[in-house]
């Protein structure tokens, strides 16, 4: 038996050292090069103070803050709508519609860049055939500004938010829907005091992941609008690897910004997916103190059949 446990952690091996390769030796890099001296020297906070104080690095990181929000809260809204609705199809178009869904969720970065850039951009098919026949559709429109990088970044975000948000309209039993109709409630009032607070965990833990999905995201919008807008990422690119400007210690500082935002949407993720838990996979199987801290804030109908 032991000689197995030893097979079983030498099997372990490879994988560890993957983490320690691909995870945490470039965490530890960043986070000692944000605070290293340019010459070596010893522990600085000056590239903080630099980052913290400058207008230019301060607006990037607005920047990427705002497109992820805005971005975030229209794919999870529109991703909301269409994950209910593909409920309601049989399960044959429903399978045909996940497998798009699928597809589209994973066509990003440059691909999708330049997709959007031969389809709507200044010479770009829709543009010249609107033009053509006289439709003034995208007179005002320019692709290449805060518009067209909010359209891109909602384009990625919709299936994400629709692979995410449709397993938890299951989680609303149909025995919760007859009991309400057994008892004179309408639709609108079963949504709104039972299936809308069983939905919500999911619903902010799917911001989450959007949210973090869209502060990361590098080769789409650099692809698309290069340099010329100043986000975090593409900051972050600039810094460490620019043909002018090559100052790592900064890229660092900003990295470990980016992470800091991206875990706190992790974790926000990681809180919601503890709460839907207990609406998926039934009150049985999580234990009654955990229950009741997890239903505090939610829906009294659920709580009382506890």
């Amino acid at each position: 038996m032991k000689r197995r446990n030893r097979w079983i952690f030498a099997g372990l091996i490879p994988f560890a050292v993957m983490i320690v390769a691909f995870q945490l030796a470039p965490i530890i890099s960043m986070l000692t090069g944000s605070v290293t001296a340019e010459n070596g020297s010893g522990v600085t906070l000056e590239y903080y103070t630099r980052v913290l104080t400058s207008d230019y690095y301060l607006k990037a990181i607005k920047n990427s803050l705002l497109i992820s929000v805005t971005s975030s809260l229209a794919g999870i809204v529109i991703g909301l709508v269409c994950a209910y609705s593909i409920t309601r199809f049989a399960p044959g178009i429903r399978n045909r519609l996940f497998m798009l869904s699928n597809m589209t969720s994973n066509f990003a970065g440059v691909p999708l860049a330049f997709a959007y850039i031969i389809l709507l951009g200044s010479n770009g098919v829709f543009t010249l055939l609107f033009k053509q026949w006289g439709w003034d559709v995208f007179a005002s429109f320019n692709l290449y500004s805060w518009t067209g990088l909010i359209l891109v970044y909602i384009y990625f975000q919709i299936p994400l938010a629709l692979l995410l948000l449709y397993p938890s309209f299951y989680g609303i039993r149909e025995q919760w829907k007859e009991a309400a109709s057994l008892l004179g409630a309408s639709k609108w009032q079963f949504w709104r005091t039972v299936g809308i607070p069983v939905l919500m965990p999911a619903v902010f833990g799917t911001i989450g992941i959007l949210f973090a999905n869209s502060m990361g995201a590098y080769a789409t919008a650099y692809a698309l609008v290069g340099g010329n807008y100043n986000l975090l990422a593409i900051r972050i690119g600039s810094l460490v690897a620019g043909n002018v400007i090559n100052e790592p210690q900064l890229g660092n500082v900003l990295a470990v910004i980016l992470a800091l935002t991206t875990l706190i949407a992790v974790y926000l993720n990681h809180k919601m997916t503890q709460r839907n838990q207990l609406f998926q996979s039934g009150p049985a199987s999580v234990p009654v103190r955990k229950r009741r801290k997890l239903l505090r804030p939610w829906a009294p109908v659920v709580k009382e059949e506890l």
